[in-house]
């Protein structure tokens, strides 16, 4: 293998330290949610922000357990304000960020969903599911379903009017992959392209104890597993996507997982199963790399290439000419 990073190690220390929900109580996990990152350069720097020339509009959409949060990026100039109606041939993508269904918020999908809505001219639609262990399994689920179902519908009025894409990293991952054959088995909408970065796909095999990685370790999956799934059949493929017995007609995909993540084994087979049920799939395994590392842009020397190959995939795939 080769070694990590470390600027990264030191880094996954650092974040280890004060956000490890590893041992904390109920009580002291929705305390950790109610933090927010603050907005400065050094925050900046390491996550990103939002890419220059892009809009963002934030508002709240229907879904089964009452409004969910969302943030809308688009291009600046586009002609048509975020909201203000009017259609095109933009794809639309919506994004699941990650968190392991516990931790997570908008902000964490700012430098990403821009500098997609920038480079494939998409506009991209971040999705602020509920969180475990207020809200256990299955509302990530059904949040993100409702929230695809909103935005096919009212992709006109968003400013898009081409292919529907689904993008998310971790739990995201997951959420999107189980999201793609919700779609499938339910009729609707269509999904044309997945991006799955380094994705949960089963949650019937828990990480091994001797499990210790930079941003995840076994302690710290066990209590994210434990938080979300309650007494959930892990086998539920609403859950683990790669137990569903039928992997044809998903859209394709592009998989991303890294060399020191414990979820790689997990995006290797899901990689393998749409391949054997005759989905298309690119699944590349980014050397060196920790679980997360797409989300510390300034300082994971691999971030770049990895935004790089996922806007070439969509633009491929969502993108008419």
């Amino acid at each position: 293998m080769a070694p990590l990073d470390r600027r990264l190690r030191v880094f996954a220390w650092m974040v280890r330290r004060q956000g490890s929900i590893a041992g904390k109580t109920e009580a002291e996990v929705i305390a950790l949610q109610a933090r927010r990152m603050p907005d400065n350069p050094v925050t900046n720097f390491i996550f990103g922000k939002v890419a220059p020339g892009i809009e963002t509009n934030d508002r709240t959409v229907p879904g089964p357990g009452g409004d969910i949060k969302v943030r809308v990026y688009r291009r600046q100039g586009t002609g048509v304000p975020v909201g203000s109606g009017g259609s095109g041939t933009r794809p639309l993508i919506l994004y699941f960020h990650g968190g392991g269904f516990v931790l997570g918020e908008l902000r964490m999908g700012d430098w990403l969903c821009s500098q997609v809505a920038r480079n494939v001219g998409a506009v991209v639609v971040s999705v602020d599911y509920r969180l475990a262990p207020s809200h256990r399994f299955p509302a990530a689920v059904d949040d993100c379903y409702a929230a695809v179902l909103w935005a096919a519908e009212n992709a006109g009025s968003l400013g898009a009017g081409g292919p529907l894409g689904v993008m998310g990293e971790s739990a995201g991952g997951n959420l999107s992959a189980v999201v793609s054959l919700l779609a499938r088995d339910r009729g609707g909408p269509p999904i044309s392209h997945q991006v799955l970065i380094y994705p949960a796909t089963d949650m019937t095999v828990e990480a091994p104890a001797t499990a210790n990685t930079p941003f995840l370790t076994s302690l710290e999956m066990h209590a994210y597993r434990e938080h979300y799934l309650a007494d959930a059949d892990p086998s539920d493929t609403r859950l683990s996507p790669m137990l569903a017995e039928d992997h044809s007609k998903l859209p394709p995909a592009l998989i991303q997982v890294g060399e020191h993540d414990p979820l790689r084994d997990g995006g290797v087979r899901y990689a393998a199963a749409l391949r054997a049920a005759g989905v298309p799939v690119r699944l590349t395994e980014y050397v060196g790399m920790p679980h997360g590392f797409l989300n510390f842009p300034g300082l994971c020397r691999l971030a770049p290439q990895a935004l790089a190959e996922i806007c070439a995939e969509q633009k491929a795939a969502l993108v008419r000419t």
